[in-house]
């Protein structure tokens, strides 16, 4: 059942928080209570809001901080506004370090690259519907890795183990179809430029999710993990689930959560910074952007990897000039 709570009715006299997001963190005190008993009993928690204003930047991490006191895997997937919008912007970056604190995972949404990605001729409601649309894929794309049985089952337990307390972590979802779909679709699930600063190297998690007919072959299985192995740790943990369903065709789609990215940030006694993997949208692949704390910049692909990447999306039929330019100048 649709569960609609509102909070903070004595302090905001049941109007929004004003863009200040002390009153939307006092908003959720008020009713940390309330709170806490409508997501008792969940063993996974989404989050999603707009960073930047008030009811979403303040009351978010107070949500999530009871939602990690209950034990409960905690997930916040959240847009960060355009960097015109000026003080918003800094309030945003203020509030994700804030929520970072109490989540499992944060992936966020970045507003300023919408026009970079869809193009300036973009219809505005066009632009505001894709970014809810990468919200709607982070969402639904974890909850069908627990919730579709298959073949070798992935479920909850898997996906705590690869997401609890990892720290950065990302996610790709892609399709291919032809004689090479399972090497494409694995590529592609680690591929997009949305980590263009992400070293899958270090990942410590890596959780994969393979869909196809009754015509995926064992060779094709091969393919798909020897390809995310040779993007990831030695010593990675690779939790590997696959589901048969026959409406997907001659396709086959690679879902995967990498996690543990940055596992030397907790060495460091320095206060992270809050950074961004970016969006692109390609065809036929769902890339969800997420957080990245880090003290220094992630190291950069070699430019055998990015190689790899601009020859995915070529063999899945993306014209050159239509792949970004530092991946092709990485390439070369």
């Amino acid at each position: 059942a649709k569960t609609v709570l509102q909070i903070g009715m004595d302090i905001t006299k049941g109007l929004g928080a004003g863009a200040k997001p002390e009153i939307g963190r006092e908003a959720a005190l008020e009713d940390r209570d309330r709170i806490a008993e409508a997501i008792d009993g969940a063993d996974m928690l989404f989050i999603t809001a707009g960073m930047g204003g008030g009811t979403g930047t303040g009351a978010a991490p107070i949500i999530a901080e009871v939602a990690k006191e209950m034990g409960i895997l905690t997930v916040a997937v959240v847009t960060k506004p355009f960097a015109f919008e000026g003080k918003r912007s800094k309030v945003a970056v203020d509030g994700l370090e804030e929520l970072s604190k109490h989540v499992d995972s944060l992936i966020i949404i970045p507003n300023e690259k919408l026009m970079e990605v869809l193009g300036e001729d973009v219809a505005f409601i066009e632009a505001f519907k894709a970014a809810n649309d990468v919200l709607h894929n982070a969402v639904s794309g974890i909850a069908e890795i627990i919730n579709c049985p298959g073949l070798v089952n992935v479920d909850f337990a898997d996906v705590r183990t690869v997401m609890s307390e990892m720290g950065m972590a990302m996610m790709g979802s892609a399709l291919a179809t032809g004689p090479d779909r399972a090497v494409i679709a694995a590529e592609q699930a680690v591929a997009s430029p949305l980590l263009e600063d992400v070293n899958l190297a270090n990942a410590r998690g890596v959780l994969v999710n393979i869909t196809a007919s009754h015509s995926f072959k064992m060779k094709e299985y091969y393919d798909v993990m020897n390809t995310i192995k040779s993007f990831t740790a030695e010593d990675a943990t690779v939790i590997v689930g696959n589901v048969f369903d026959e409406n997907i065709g001659d396709g086959l789609r690679v879902t995967m959560v990498a996690t543990g990215l940055n596992s030397e940030m907790g060495r460091s006694a320095k206060k992270p910074e809050i950074r961004m993997v970016q969006p692109v949208v390609l065809e036929a692949t769902t890339n969800q952007p997420i957080y990245v704390g880090e003290d220094e910049p992630a190291v950069f692909a070699p430019s055998t990897g990015r190689r790899a990447q601009v020859d995915a999306m070529k063999k899945d039929g993306i014209e050159e000039y239509d792949i970004p330019a530092f991946l092709r100048k990485q390439a070369d």
